[in-house]
């Protein structure tokens, strides 16, 4: 029995009948018997063009998910949600992401402070710091201009800036000083050690964003940093170097703890704000976003808040059945607890959004990965189905080959910009590059409809082998950007954000806390030190033993 109100268990049970049904019936047939599903179940706001007529439901379907959507209390939950009520309840605090992207006239009164003056207040400090590096006049300890930030996080402190700059790199302004911004997370220091062998100590500031200024993935690489920047700057200058002046110059952080970044040597001017009611994969629209800032500049960086700040209003205003998020919400919710499609690809069809795949993986599996309800029940239904994606036109040279002939059954969402390459000055060149996009959307397009069609999508070609045949009937929603701008990249992620909430409030679970990667951390540090002192194996399981074993054995070898 599911532990939620006695409505939505009519409604729940309602939709396991309808399934019963409506679980065979192939995509072919729906749209043979419905001529009109693109304007059934097509949808825009905020430049977004949302198509979900290759999803496996009906008219029907999608009245008993509202329906089910209602009696769960969604519009209560987007209410409280954008009020600052304290929706994550495990932690006993709202989750004020939205708060990040209201405009400076707006006001959030939350425990009786307005929180908007302090988000524009790190805003503007945010736009000092970028105005002074676009100027060339943050210089380093040396007195040279800062030319490479590298951004040292893990997460949300990194998966967010990390595609977003990638895919606003178009957008970069002219007329700087140019700074290059690369992202360094792995704690193995694989990624680090690239760079520091690349990069001039004199010309690189180093960016450590983490929420609680603990994250040891985070720390570790910026001792590294720290140490890199001493020894070649102290020792290897020829007039040596002040190492407070190069903790001061050469490093900014980002965090809810002031007292440990100052421990930590960065100077008090030098920090940017990160308040402990955002959770780290919601946090890019902040002062983590400052890496995104540096590539773009402010003025776009305000765009890109702006656009998901027209999501948020189209998510709290628009009714249920015409609102982009919740529609998203229930197409998955569908799939994954009625047609049982537990698997879910991200297929972007646009370069400029390699990392988009990577970052909805945080999004959704860190928010909605959880088995136990607000009340601490156990779950007995499915939640967050496994992400997975790349781009588009590498992935059909990958994947796709288990989506149309596999056994697993697969929901796939397909991204892709209607416009693009319209503003290439060259004749020639435009030409050509638009020609590669309609390539690129003929693909998107075609992929999808033999998915949905199998052999149906394919002329009549007589007789054929049974391992050319595709069974089709594989579920899909496009998602359309007018165009790839801060703007409409802004209005994508809120988008999804707001699938996750809405997804979230249905499972009765809470998307805003992740006490199975604390968990992770914590006994990540037990093992360390076990590793460290050569002590402490009593009580650990075999194969953990032997492993630890092996790695000491190896170290002994190493020294003899």
């Amino acid at each position: 029995m599911r532990h939620t109100p006695i409505d939505q268990q009519r409604a729940w049970c309602a939709l396991a009948e309808h399934a019963a049904g409506m679980g065979r019936r192939h995509l072919r047939n729906l749209f043979a018997e419905q001529p009109g599903r693109f304007e059934t179940f097509g949808r825009r706001a905020a430049g977004l063009t949302l198509d979900l007529s290759k999803q496996r439901w009906s008219e029907t379907t999608l009245e008993l998910l509202l329906d089910l959507a209602r009696e769960a209390g969604v519009p209560e939950a987007i209410r409280g949600l954008m009020a600052g009520e304290r929706v994550n309840r495990s932690e006993d605090r709202p989750a004020l992401h939205t708060a990040l992207r209201l405009p400076p006239e707006a006001s959030l009164v939350v425990d009786g402070e307005d929180l908007v003056p302090g988000v524009h207040a790190t805003l503007e400090r945010m736009a000092t710091m970028v105005e002074r590096f676009h100027a060339g006049q943050w210089r380093g300890a040396t007195g040279r201009a800062i030319r490479d930030v590298v951004n040292l996080g893990v997460g949300g402190s990194d998966l967010g800036p990390l595609m977003v700059t990638h895919a606003l790199a178009d957008y970069r302004p002219e007329g700087i000083h140019r700074v290059d911004v690369h992202f360094a997370s792995t704690m193995d220091g694989s990624q680090l050690a690239d760079y520091l062998t690349r990069l001039n100590p004199e010309t690189t500031l180093f960016v450590l964003s983490s929420k609680s200024f603990t994250t040891i993935d985070t720390l570790s690489n910026a001792r590294t940093a720290r140490d890199w920047l001493k020894a070649r700057l102290m020792d290897g200058h020829p007039e040596g170097v002040d190492t407070d002046l190069i903790m001061r110059q050469h490093f900014i952080g980002v965090s809810a703890s002031p007292e440990k970044m100052a421990d930590w040597g960065i100077a008090p001017d030098h920090q940017l704000e990160f308040w402990e009611w955002v959770g780290g994969r919601y946090s890019l629209w902040g002062a983590i976003g400052l890496p995104i800032a540096l590539v773009v500049g402010m003025d776009r960086f305000r765009e890109l808040l702006a656009g998901a700040h027209a999501m948020d209003r189209h998510f709290s205003e628009a009714p249920l059945a015409d609102n982009l998020p919740v529609l998203l919400a229930l197409a998955g919710i569908w799939n994954v607890n009625f047609l049982d499609i537990r698997a879910h690809s991200i297929l972007p069809y646009d370069g400029r959004l390699e990392y988009f795949a990577a970052y909805l993986e945080q999004l959704e599996m860190e928010s909605n990965g959880k088995s136990v309800t607000h009340e601490g029940h156990q779950v007995d239904y499915s939640t967050c189905p496994v992400l997975w994606g790349q781009l588009g036109p590498n992935a059909q040279h990958a994947f796709y080959q288990l989506l149309h002939q596999g056994t697993q059954a697969v929901e796939c969402d397909f991204i892709a910009p209607r416009v693009r390459y319209d503003d290439v000055e060259d004749p020639a060149t435009r030409d050509h590059l638009m020609a590669q996009h309609r390539l690129t959307l003929a693909n998107c397009f075609a992929q999808s409809r033999v998915l949905m069609l199998g052999d149906d999508a394919i002329e009549d070609e007589g007789p054929r082998p049974e391992y050319k045949h595709y069974r089709g009937n594989q579920p899909s929603s496009t998602l359309l950007l007018d165009r790839l701008t801060p703007a409409t990249l802004g209005a994508l992620i809120a988008l999804y954000e707001h699938k996750v909430f809405v997804q979230a409030t249905i499972w009765d679970i809470n998307p805003f806390d992740q006490w199975g990667v604390e968990l992770g951390k914590k006994i990540a540090g037990e093992t360390q030190r076990i590793l460290e002192h050569h002590r402490g194996l009593d009580g650990m399981d075999d194969s953990t033993r032997g492993l630890i074993e092996a790695v000491w054995r190896a170290e002994a070898e190493g020294e003899t």
